[in-house]
């Protein structure tokens, strides 16, 4: 039993659990806004009072076409609010922490006659022992 306790109480359960309750709360308020206010706006334009009320008919059924284009300006919405207020933010902030450094010196060389590795100051080969210019 302490083991799920545990489980349960760890950082990273309780911030999913946070981020999906939210997540599930600004989804409602997308699509209320989508249904409400933005598909009204853009079928003023089209003439028809509410994408919803867009369907067609064969054979006795319904596909109600006004629905799905609802729901996708809602995920373009959503995406469009996640991408400006999460991912960009959040990019800009990790910007300077993300810097790559330069990849360090190589601290050996070959050698002209063996091509072993030996240390860059060497001005000897410690294998063939021939002998080798000096890097400065």
């Amino acid at each position: 039993m302490g083991g799920f306790r545990q489980f349960i109480l760890r950082g990273n359960v309780v911030e999913l659990a946070v981020a999906v309750v939210i997540g599930a709360a600004f989804g409602a308020v997308v699509q209320a806004l989508v249904k409400d206010i933005v598909t009204p706006i853009i079928a003023a334009f089209g003439g028809a009072p509410d994408f919803s009320g867009i369907y067609f008919t064969i054979n006795g059924s319904k596909f109600l076409i006004g629905d799905f284009i609802n729901a996708v300006v809602a995920f373009l919405l959503i995406a469009l609010v996640v991408y400006y207020f999460v991912v960009l933010p959040v990019n800009r902030l990790m910007a300077p922490q993300k810097g790559e450094t330069p990849p360090p010196a190589p601290a050996t060389r070959e050698c002209p006659e063996c091509l072993s590795k030996i240390p860059l100051a060497a001005r000897r080969c410690a294998f063939c022992t021939a002998e080798v210019a000096a890097i400065a």
